[in-house]
């Protein structure tokens, strides 16, 4: 009886959890990874630094070039971590997927290296 329920829960349940377990993964490393808000202030200036023009045509101008750079920096950085995120999760979903197309080898795995431990 005990193994037919470890059997029922390994091809049921279990594997269910394993999949739930990579969806709270994948979505975990999209929260430590902040994607939502990357992708709304992609194009936000870097640490809000900005400039205010004076009130020549020239403070203007250097207002506007400051702000420019501090933009095109921000949206480098924010792409830089964007692309670490997809990398880290195109690696996390493979690793998953391996897990999940391992999950129903493995108990006959565990039996085949009992047995060949014994001969």
């Amino acid at each position: 009886m005990l193994v037919y329920d470890f059997i029922r829960w390994w091809y049921g349940p279990g594997w269910c959890g394993v999949g739930r377990s990579l969806q709270r993964r994948l979505h975990g490393l999209a929260d430590t990874f902040s994607v939502g808000i990357l992708l709304r202030t992609l194009f936000a200036p870097w640490r809000r630094i900005i400039s205010y023009p004076g009130a020549g045509i020239g403070d203007h101008l250097r207002a506007l070039g400051d702000n420019l750079v501090s933009r095109c920096i921000g949206f480098v950085v924010r792409l830089f971590v964007l692309v670490a995120a997809a990398v880290s999760s195109v690696l996390l979903l493979l690793a998953g997927l391996i897990q999940l197309l391992t999950w129903p080898v493995l108990p006959l795995a565990a039996l085949g290296c009992l047995v060949w431990g014994i001969f």
